[in-house]
């Protein structure tokens, strides 16, 4: 009841103010999780240092500020995106190559979209069904709390982007393969694995690392082919996703060379600015 009513009478009468207005808000949020409540601190440390050896402790704190002034526009961002226009959206939020993505579906052909949590990943789930010729999905992990997910979910799929959880996702895949329809699958592939013991490990960040198997088993499963795509914020607000080729054919590739592309392809992006990273969340809960 409480979610409800924060969603409904807080958030909702809070999203239809301009953006200009809305950024004024990460502000306070910023003095609230970073001083105040010390959001996940210790999590956000550990996981910095550990993934910057090189890094001196002031450096890891600058960091550690700038994720948490990058979160508190997140929270905004995602205030925004219950009535946030189409309009508005595609402006904002965009594709640099949607074309790369597109040629397959002239092929009669779906894609998995690998990615992460960087930069604002929610923005995409609702963006996606408009930003390729495919359908998107947007795969993800259900919520403890049923009815924010609910309620959030109602935002993300309003302009077409169907969302499913692990429950489902087999039947989803299973449903648009074998009725040849052309999809847009995207995975983000840096949650941390559920079982420590199927899962691929590999050095990442300067640590062993489990990543979730799905998004290559369903593209050997299906042959679909797999691409990487970026988020890079221009400014405060406004986003270009880049899409490069991880592979074509799938299952012409190594076993595990899939994700470990994916891995390093992330690495890559996480380094280019480290800020724009989840470093709140409990990724390495798991030690190999």
């Amino acid at each position: 009841m409480l979610t409800y009513f924060f969603i409904w009478f807080i958030c909702y009468p809070l999203s239809i103010l301009p953006m200009a207005v809305l950024y004024l808000l990460a502000v306070p949020i910023y003095w609230v999780i970073n001083y105040l409540i010390r959001y996940r601190r210790k999590i956000i440390l550990q996981n910095l240092r550990q993934s910057f050896p090189e890094k001196s402790d002031r450096e890891i704190r600058r960091l550690k500020n700038r994720y948490y002034w990058h979160l508190s526009q997140l929270v905004v961002e995602m205030i925004k995106m219950l009535t946030l226009p189409k309009w508005m959206l595609k402006y904002r939020y965009y594709c640099a190559n949607p074309e790369l993505v597109n040629r397959y579906y002239e092929q009669g052909k779906s894609v998995i979209l690998m990615s992460s949590h960087y930069n604002d990943w929610e923005w995409m789930i609702i963006a996606l069904d408009n930003m390729f010729q495919h359908h998107g999905v947007g795969v993800g992990k259900a919520n403890s709390d049923k009815v924010f997910e609910k309620l959030v979910n109602r935002a993300r799929t309003r302009y077409g982007t169907e969302v499913v959880f692990a429950d489902t996702v087999r039947e989803t895949f299973a449903r648009y393969e074998e009725n040849h329809q052309p999809t847009a699958y995207m995975m983000l592939a840096d949650q941390s694995p559920n079982d420590k013991h199927r899962c691929y490990v590999t050095d990442f960040l300067h640590q062993k690392t489990g990543f979730i198997y799905g998004p290559e088993h369903f593209a050997r499963q299906y042959d679909i082919p797999v691409l990487y795509y970026q988020v890079v914020k221009e400014r405060m607000g406004r986003y270009r996703v880049e899409v490069q080729v991880i592979t074509e054919h799938p299952n012409e590739e190594p076993q595990y060379s899939i994700t470990q592309r994916y891995t390093e392809l992330l690495a890559q992006t996480i380094q280019q600015d480290p800020a724009f990273w989840l470093w709140s969340h409990r990724r390495w809960k798991f030690k190999f």
